[in-house]
């Protein structure tokens, strides 16, 4: 008997409010490690209409100008207009920056963890970017549908907007498309069957492959009728409130802990990195069609205090034979992790939006699988 299921994930733009936080909070930690390589910074922002607020802990030798950073990252994303409720030259901007806490310090000086947690990795065969193809495609819909508005390929777009993607399954395999959902930031001179028509031609039809496609697909295009009220105005953002997004669109677990705005001693970044790398890997070596990893750590330990690996039943060796693969052949020391995949550089303000995993990109060191090999040689002689 077949087995099966839908199951959806969601994306959502640079212009989303949340991921204005992102964006700010990364923007600062690469200016930060332009400067200082080994600053310490957990940053967090927060925007509403008309007002972008930073608070955080930042131990570093170097100065940045943080209200000037924050600023430019708003530009970039394309809050330049007063009429959006939000824009970077008109917003209000209050910082609250101290030290890092002495104590934290006392175990990351070591070579320790930052703090204590468990992080997760996840990786699939199903798409070429061994990533849910659900998650794919919704960032590949939010990744085109902020190209239009930035090409002006659609001319009324403004930055908010989100995506859906609900994939139906069969057997573990993903089968066909479900629903699609888009919402658009638009101005309010757009009409509601000139949205529709252009986000179905130039968004969805341009990224979508028409195999999934059928007669009973789903599709739905700004359906609450109008979003001319987007972005902070319409909603306040918060850094570290898109972690599903983030990582895998909900398939597998998540620690809990956000990335952006955390330098990689913090490990809720770091980890998480290494542990996708790692079930990238195992995957990518044929050893599994599925892998999850979690790496758990007590704050100013070095050493982690587990690793568990769950194949899902889809390992040519046992999970054991592949756990004790990884703690032969990795270091997943915060240390170890941070030098493996050169993480003291200002690679973090792309990976705020979009999604961290399944980009081949320059920085993403973490998507490599240059592992792979050795894992698939190592696990024919156990």
């Amino acid at each position: 008997m077949q087995n099966k299921y839908l199951f959806t994930s969601e994306s959502v733009t640079e212009g989303h409010p949340d991921k204005v936080c992102d964006q700010i909070s990364d923007a600062i930690l690469d200016a930060i490690y332009e400067k200082d390589p080994n600053g310490r910074v957990a940053c967090e922002a927060m925007v509403t209409t008309g007002l972008a607020i930073v608070a955080g802990e930042v131990t570093t030798s170097c100065y940045v100008a943080i209200p000037k950073i924050i600023r430019q990252t708003i530009k970039d994303i394309g809050y330049t207009n007063a009429a959006y409720g939000f824009d970077y030259h008109t917003c209000g901007v209050i910082t609250s920056i101290q030290e890092q806490s002495p104590d934290i310090a006392l175990g990351v000086d070591t070579g320790g963890a930052g703090d204590q947690g468990m992080m997760f990795g996840y990786a699939t065969d199903e798409t070429k970017e061994y990533m849910p193809l659900s998650i794919a495609l919704a960032h590949k819909l939010t990744l085109r549908l902020a190209e239009t508005r930035k090409k002006k390929i659609i001319d009324y777009l403004r930055p908010d907007g989100k995506s859906q993607v609900t994939v139906e399954y069969e057997d573990s395999r993903p089968k066909r498309i479900d629903a699609i959902v888009v919402s658009a930031h638009h101005d309010h001179k757009a009409k509601m069957a000139r949205i529709k028509r252009d986000i179905k031609r130039l968004v969805i039809d341009a990224v979508i492959p028409k195999r999934l496609i059928d007669k009973n697909t789903k599709i739905y295009i700004n359906p609450t009728g109008r979003f001319e009220v987007g972005g902070p105005q319409g909603d306040t953002g918060v850094t570290g409130r898109k972690i599903i997004v983030d990582t895998y669109g909900g398939v597998g677990s998540h620690g809990g802990g956000c990335f952006s705005g955390k330098d990689p001693t913090k490990v809720d970044r770091s980890a998480s990195y290494m542990a996708r790398y790692l079930a990238k890997n195992v995957v990518a070596s044929g050893v599994a069609r599925r892998c999850e990893i979690q790496i758990a750590y007590a704050i100013g330990v070095a050493e982690p205090v587990s690793l568990m690996v769950n194949t899902q039943g889809t390992g040519n060796i046992s999970d054991a034979n592949i756990q004790k693969l990884l703690w032969e052949n990795f270091n997943l020391t915060p240390r170890g992790i941070i030098n493996h995949l050169k993480l003291r550089r200002p690679i973090y303000k792309r990976t705020a939006a979009y999604g961290h995993f399944g980009r081949n990109e320059d920085g993403f060191t973490w998507e490599e699988t240059d592992k792979a090999k050795l894992l698939a040689q190592k696990a024919k002689k156990v």
